[in-house]
């Protein structure tokens, strides 16, 4: 699939809204930043699983022409454009949203054209699936690590370098000791970078079929 990449996903929504409501939402997104309001969108910071997330208000001018060919398009609407990148299903991301920040998700969408409100979530998942822009390309350097991941190998590189200039001239019995240490002080930080895990037992239970057929259909064929 062109929107994951190993253990990430890209999701990309644009949603329609009145141009005159557009500005509205500009002035939404400036106040969201104010250390009053901004406390609608701290339940971002419990969502480890999200790399990034941004919202862009694009008016009808600032679509591009690909070419003078391109015929100039008379837009009805203003448009905002979300976009993000996480780890996990597409399910667990739209619900982690839903439960952890609704009051802010409504703040921010709460002008769009025929936005049902973050809650209840049948609604709001069609919302989503129905303005949904499928990534054709999506590039990530570590597919294969999580945020989690990346900000543990951050934290532990800025331990390992302060551990190599301390350890410098250690007897070779101190270095031990302090190797044991420094491997029992930073075990949070040791993960080792895999495929995601199983997203449902439905798809565990495909995966495992599938490895029994191949099991089963190369012993047969080598009875045979």
């Amino acid at each position: 699939m062109s929107n994951i990449a190993g253990k990430a996903y890209a999701m990309n929504v644009i949603t329609p809204i009145n141009r005159w409501l557009a500005y509205w939402n500009l002035l939404i997104f400036w106040i969201v930043k104010t250390p009053l309001m901004s406390k609608r969108l701290n339940g971002l910071r419990t969502l480890s699983l999200i790399h990034y997330a941004r919202w862009v208000v694009l008016r009808p001018t600032q679509f591009p022409r690909l070419s003078d060919k391109q015929p100039k398009e008379k837009l009805k609407y203003a448009y905002m454009l979300f976009f993000s990148n996480f780890n996990g299903s597409w399910t667990q991301y739209v619900d982690s949203f839903h439960m952890a920040i609704p009051k802010g998700l409504n703040l921010i969408w709460a002008k769009n054209i025929c936005y049902p409100k973050a809650v209840p979530l049948q609604p709001f998942h069609r919302y989503i699936v129905h303005n949904q822009i499928w990534t054709e390309h999506y590039y990530n350097a570590y597919p294969l690590a999580s945020s989690n991941d990346v900000k543990n190998a951050m934290a532990l590189r800025c331990s390992l370098l302060e551990f190599a200039d301390a350890s410098e001239d250690l007897s070779d019995a101190d270095f031990a000791k302090a190797y044991k240490r420094f491997l029992f002080e930073n075990q949070l930080y040791l993960g080792k970078m895999a495929p995601s895990p199983v997203v449902s037992l439905a798809n565990q239970a495909t995966r495992e079929c599938r490895r029994l057929n191949r099991l089963y259909g190369q012993d047969n064929h080598l009875q045979g």
